[in-house]
């Protein structure tokens, strides 16, 4: 991608929007094709949107709900209230002018991938870019658990989304690292059963949970058992990230001793751009052993990488 601007967390550039820009770890949504609207009040841009929008549809006949979803940059202080402000007097316009398609409009972002609707992000007060397609990769907020034992629990939540799978009643987990048990407790509540390692105590809803096992074990020499296969392998060590995916994760993918699998490598201490990029290469346990590899910085990741996947058809 060619960089053209840049702020706080958003970049405009020039790429191929087919290919680099459909698969980025950190970028929530891509707009493709975008157009600058800009304009100092709210009503002005409201109506700059709803003109682009109405013009944009008109060759087109919508008959299914579509994606309308609004953002804006997070570091100007007080954008998040004109971002509301434009999209509901954009929304009252919406109402009066295509009433029909109108009733159609979901705030909910689509997912994961290519997306068709109405997307609109604010890089300051007076400039909004929209667009009618987009991709999305897949991160949003998580709905919290009382009973989970720490916020890694919604990390895993998130993730399931990305790779467009959840732990089934009966499958089994390996979750390398649990402690205190989020991810354990994440798997457990949707009827796995978990084998969870870690030296440290589970707490919460983890604990003296009927179906989780805790082996106090260090996580990085747990083995399955000679045959077991595990369905899902789940992997939040706090540990130097490439000890952890040469140590962990590439005898658990080379050994096929699970179908699919969540890992998390922190990159606190290391260059993430370089890890990404060791990550995608072609030389990567990650690219010679599993598919359907996805890399994302979650919306509930601090500094670190989520990585899911599968392993081939059995």
């Amino acid at each position: 991608m060619v960089e053209c601007a840049q702020g706080s967390g958003w970049v405009c550039g020039r790429g191929n929007a087919a290919g680099e820009l459909t698969d980025g770890a950190f970028a929530h949504l891509i707009q493709l094709n975008p157009c600058a609207l800009r304009a100092g009040s709210v009503n002005t841009l409201a109506q700059l949107v709803i003109g682009f929008f109405a013009e944009s549809v008109r060759a087109e006949r919508i008959e299914a709900v579509w994606p309308c979803v609004w953002g804006g940059a997070s570091g100007v202080v007080g954008l998040s209230r004109r971002v509301l402000a434009v999209e509901r007097t954009f929304r009252e316009l919406l109402r009066d002018k295509l009433s029909r398609i109108g009733r159609l409009a979901s705030a909910a972002p689509p997912g994961l991938g290519p997306a068709q609707g109405l997307f609109v992000y604010f890089t300051d007060f007076d400039c909004a870019w929209a667009a009618r397609s987009a991709v999305l990769g897949g991160q949003r907020r998580m709905a919290d658990d009382p009973a989970a034992p720490s916020r890694s629990y919604l990390k895993v939540e998130e993730a399931y989304g990305v790779l467009g799978l959840e732990p089934q009643p009966g499958e089994t987990v390996a979750d390398l690292g649990a402690a205190p048990g989020g991810w354990s407790y994440s798997a457990a509540k949707r009827g796995a059963g978990v084998i969870a390692v870690d030296r440290g105590p589970l707490k919460a809803g983890a604990r003296g949970h009927p179906r989780i096992t805790h082996r106090r074990e260090d996580a990085f020499g747990f083995r399955p058992a000679p045959g077991q296969v595990f369905d899902w392998l789940f992997c939040d060590l706090l540990a130097e990230p490439h000890h952890v995916l040469h140590d962990v994760v590439q005898p658990w993918l080379e050994h096929r001793w699970c179908r699919r699998f969540i890992v998390n490598l922190k990159f606190g201490r290391v260059d993430p751009l370089a890890l990404l990029g060791e990550l995608r290469a072609r030389t990567s346990p990650l690219a010679t052993r599993a598919t359907e590899v996805r890399i994302r910085h979650l919306y509930h990741d601090r500094e670190e990488f989520t990585v899911v996947g599968k392993l081939g058809a059995w």
